[in-house]
């Protein structure tokens, strides 16, 4: 059974709405009016049975955050969700798995290394792949304004998901 929820992003105004964000954009969603607390290298918080987490140490740094908070409450690997963007998705596209490969992102590999295992369950929320330049300055963009204007819908997706799979997970905003 899931006990903590990760939403993987970077800090600071700068990476607000970007790529690599839609993590802690889908914490924003689920849990407006929440209030979180600077601890275990991220901001953290409950709802209901659940922590949350969002780590602060920027991407390639998660999985220090999410030891931290691990060894605290004395999870394991198999007790945590992560909600995550994923290039190797089409924009738009989410799949909900337990282990199973990390794509390269550099978040998920240090979770892993930190934690141990990869047998930690993830949200993974398709970003794309660029078509020209780099995967780090990609990561790093906002989004296009077509896909600004389906956000949204992305967003609602990946909480219809999570309260699907899970359904004692508590959440806010649910739109009908």
């Amino acid at each position: 059974m899931v006990k903590l929820l990760v939403f993987l992003g970077n800090p600071g105004k700068a990476y607000a709405r970007t790529r690599h964000n839609i993590g802690w954009m889908v914490a924003e969603h689920l849990y407006p009016n929440q209030s979180w607390s600077e601890k275990f290298h991220g901001l953290v918080s409950t709802a209901l049975t659940l922590k949350l987490l969002k780590p602060t140490t920027y991407m390639n740094e998660s999985g220090r955050s999410v030891r931290a908070c691990m060894d605290f409450y004395g999870y394991s690997a198999e007790e945590i969700l992560v909600i995550h963007d994923d290039l190797e998705l089409p924009y738009g596209t989410l799949r909900l798995q337990k282990g199973g490969g990390l794509g390269g992102h550099n978040g998920l590999k240090s979770i892993k290394a930190h934690a141990q295992s990869d047998q930690f369950s993830r949200l993974r929320i398709g970003i794309g792949r660029p078509v020209h330049g780099s995967v780090a300055s990609f990561v790093l963009e906002r989004f296009t304004s077509d896909e600004e204007i389906s956000l949204p819908l992305v967003i609602n997706l990946a909480e219809k998901m999570l309260t699907d799979y899970y359904s004692s997970l508590p959440v806010t905003n649910t739109l009908v």
